[in-house]
This record gives C-alpha cells, structure tokens and sequence, in this order.
C-alpha cells in the first residue's frame, strides 16, 4: 500500500513540475513572440526538437533546484517518465482549447503534442541525471 501511495505521489509531483516549466515557457513564449514578433516556424519537426531542447534544458534547471529524485526508486521506477508526459500534454491541450474557446491566440506548447514533447525531454533529463 505504501509503495503504491508513493508511486502515486511521485507521479503528481513530477506532473505538477513539468506543468510549472511548461506554463513557464508558455508565458516566455508570449512575451517574447509579442516583444520580438518572431515569425511562426513551418517545419513542425524542427519545432518539435526545440520543445524537446527546452524541456531537457528545464530538466536540467529543476536538477540545480532539485538535485535528488523526489522519492526513493522502486520496482516501477521511470513509468512517470511516460505517465507524466501524457498528463502534462493532455493539460496543455485543455489550456489551449480554453484559450482558442475564446478567441484568443495560441502557442504551439498549448497542444498535446509539443507539451507531451516538452514533458519528456524533461522527465527524461531528471530520470537519467537525478542522483
């Protein structure tokens, strides 16, 4: 019971974290496309490398802030590295469904699939790096 509390706890956690960073660079995203009116990019495969890019870069960050794992390794150590990423993308697809319901403009991360991207590129960084 108590390693299934702990998954459970380790999987919010990690969703909430990614959810941070990516709302993070949602709103760098907006205020620098408006600062610096970047043009959108066409090649949706070279977007989705970016979006990997900065997820492992906020890996990265939450390493410094974060340098341990969040809770001890069990025997379904890494399943958040796909569980999480799919929480996370599902979220950001809910954010830009409300934004679109309202007429207002949207960025790439508010789509499943480059929040999914994003999420992974950081949880992967924290599963391998994390000590």
């Amino acid at each position: 019971m108590e390693e299934l509390i702990c998954f459970i706890l380790e999987l919010l956690f990690e969703v909430f974290l990614e959810l941070v960073a990516a709302a993070i660079d949602d709103l760098v995203n907006r205020g620098a496309g408006e600062a610096l009116k970047f043009p959108d990019i066409k090649n949706p495969t070279l977007a989705a490398i970016g979006y990997l890019v900065l997820g492992a870069f906020s890996g990265g960050i939450s390493l410094v802030l974060f340098p341990h794992p969040f809770f001890p390794r069990r025997r379904y150590h890494g399943i958040s590295m796909v569980i999480s990423p799919w929480l996370t993308g599902g979220f950001m697809a809910m954010i830009g469904r409300y934004f679109r319901s309202r007429d207002r403009e949207t960025t790439r991360i508010e789509t499943f699939a480059y929040g999914f991207v994003f999420a992974f590129g950081m949880a992967a960084v924290r599963f391998l790096l994390a000590s």
